[in-house]
């Protein structure tokens, strides 16, 4: 006779809370900033059509125009890292998977942004986001496997 566990739900949370043992503090704090991002870019693409100037920078790609191609590339780029944010906190399987492709499209945009934009706009500036972002790259692949297998 099979017997039924009260206790299933607990055994189920504890599974699920070892996804987010797996990243470090660093990533958690980041984790929230972009909540936060991800929630802006949400609400500036909800305002975008009503508002002709808004100040909008990442990476690199700055703009006052939330209507031009990159004040919308930035806005998705926002969502996005709520996106990420949402799947890596709530503990999704893709959640990595998202995570990597944030990671490898950021270090692309900053080095475009400090390669090829300085021909247009005759200024050089090194992205300090590359700092963070080539280590998230390394811990994300780094925690892949373990994530998908959890």
């Amino acid at each position: 006779m099979d017997e039924i566990s009260n206790f299933e739900e607990f055994d189920n949370v504890n599974v699920k809370n070892q996804r987010k043992k797996l990243l470090p503090i660093w990533i958690k704090v980041f984790i929230w900033i972009f909540f936060l991002f991800g929630a802006l870019g949400v609400i500036l693409l909800l305002i975008t059509p009503f508002t002709d100037k808004i100040d909008l920078s990442l990476y690199g790609l700055t703009t006052n125009n939330p209507k031009s191609l990159i004040g919308i590339v930035v806005i998705l780029l926002f969502i996005l890292k709520g996106t990420v944010s949402y799947g890596l906190w709530f503990e999704k399987k893709w959640g990595v998977n998202i995570a990597q492709i944030d990671a490898v499209l950021g270090i692309f945009i900053c080095t475009i942004s400090m390669f090829i934009l300085p021909f247009y706009n005759h200024s050089f500036s090194f992205r300090l986001e590359l700092l963070f972002l080539i280590p998230y790259l390394m811990k994300m692949s780094k925690i892949k496997t373990q994530w998908e297998r959890i």
